[in-house]
């Protein structure tokens, strides 16, 4: 934790002598210059409700794309055949520009909610996909054996045999995921929406106020800081633990 704590006081430090140097609080102001419009904006309840929209948006763009990225990378990952059938369509979307794909969502569907999700999510089914593919392909066959011999049942055998195996392949997808998809709602944000961070970062935008888009930015970043250290790192270090039992 102290080492977390000094590398963001760097970061800080770092900000603050670039403030200085570019000697301009319109382009780049102060740290301590956005507390100001920080307790404004908190205090009226418009960047609370932007920043719940937005995290409303990213989970549950996170959880469709988790659950349907990992049943598809499954499957992939033990059926060869079907493999050989989606391979080319996960390169496709691996490498359709996610500005295409939020583009073609608001074109086809209309300017909602529906829309954002679904191009968000059709953004990172084919990461999570590509990451469980190979856990899926490394499962331990003698497991697999020993399950069979036991006559386990296949809940129990998924339970116990290919989900603690594929947990650390689900966590990094999760955790590269999270960073992915509130960066990508953004954008849909950006682009479409009447509410959320992208939103605001657009209007600020628009009228070059940049200690806004800092405050608004900032506060996110916070937000998934806080997801990471608390819930992703310690579910990685929980699923990781049997490994060194």
């Amino acid at each position: 934790m102290a080492v977390r704590i000094l590398s963001l006081a760097s970061l800080f430090l770092f900000w603050i002598c670039a403030a200085v140097l570019m000697d301009d609080p319109s382009v780049l102001p102060q740290p301590w210059a956005l507390a100001g419009p920080f307790a404004a904006s908190f205090a009226s309840g418009e960047l609370p409700y932007h920043l719940a929209m937005t995290l409303w948006r990213v989970v549950w763009a996170f959880f469709l794309a988790m659950s349907i990225g990992i049943a598809i990378g499954y499957v992939m990952g033990r059926f060869p055949a079907i493999d050989r059938w989606l391979d080319p369509w996960l390169v496709v979307f691996l490498n359709l520009p996610a500005l295409v794909l939020i583009v073609l969502c608001y074109l086809w569907i209309g300017l909602n909610d529906v829309a954002a999700i679904t191009a968000v999510v059709l953004n990172k089914i084919p990461n999570v996909a590509t990451v469980v593919r190979e856990g899926a392909r490394a499962l331990d066959p003698q497991l697999s054996a020993m399950a069979q011999v036991f006559r386990m049942r296949t809940l129990a055998r998924l339970r116990h045999v290919v989900l603690p195996q594929l947990a650390p392949f689900i966590v990094a997808a999760a955790r590269s995921g999270i960073a992915v998809i509130w960066k990508i709602v953004l954008v849909v944000e950006f682009l479409g929406r009447s509410n959320g961070v992208g939103f605001q970062i657009h209007l600020y935008f628009q009228q070059f106020d940049v200690a806004m888009v800092l405050v608004y930015s900032l506060s996110f970043i916070a937000v998934m800081l806080a997801v990471e250290w608390l819930f992703l790192q310690p579910v990685e270090r929980s699923v990781r633990r049997w490994r060194s039992a």
